[in-house]
């Protein structure tokens, strides 16, 4: 199966279509969004585009292929409107004889890991920068920021396949770096 993985849209129509289209260009089973659909927060400014209900258009009829957690710009009123669930802090994932934990980063992250074991994963947006580093021992990863990329990351996601981890501009797919779990 592979996964498309990517965070902190931020409620841009714009980024929303160009995501969808590496969506379809990487034809990827699955989308494991990592929070932060809709709205853009006080601290960030406003992503190209922002146009939130149609951000809702454009991702409703993929309810059965996304998955998602919260971000800390999401919130009850975004569950009344999309159709498939966002408000879930975090989900656990089998991956390789690891465990992979999904979160947005806002509460979990390397200044408060979550209950894993040696070697697992913690996968995370919220910096909107992209990421792959081991701390301790754990080993934390961020796609980065479809919407609005912080210290001169560019427009980001990931994707997943086969125990590799790859991240790739937005715009035309090329990959920016490179993971692999064997």
């Amino acid at each position: 199966m592979k996964w498309m993985i990517a965070s902190d849209l931020h409620g841009s129509a714009f980024y929303c279509r160009q995501m969808l289209a590496a969506f379809e260009r990487e034809e990827a089973d699955r989308l494991l969004f990592l929070g932060d659909i809709l709205y853009h927060g006080p601290r960030n400014d406003l992503p190209a585009e922002y146009a939130p209900k149609e951000v809702i258009a454009l991702l409703s009829p993929l309810a059965g292929r996304i998955f998602c957690v919260r971000g800390n710009c999401d919130c009850e009123v975004d569950q009344m409107v999309l159709p498939f669930p966002v408000l879930a802090e975090s989900c656990l994932l089998p991956l390789e004889g690891r465990l992979l934990f999904a979160t947005h980063g806002h509460i979990h992250n390397e200044h408060n890991p979550p209950p894993l074991q040696p070697g697992d994963i913690v996968l995370h947006g919220h910096t909107h920068v992209p990421r792959c580093e081991m701390i301790g021992n754990l080993l934390y990863l961020n796609p980065g920021s479809v919407s609005i990329p912080k210290e001169q990351s560019p427009h980001s996601y990931m994707t997943l396949e086969h125990g590799e981890f790859l991240w790739k501009r937005l715009e035309d797919g090329t990959v920016t770096m490179r993971h692999s779990l064997a």
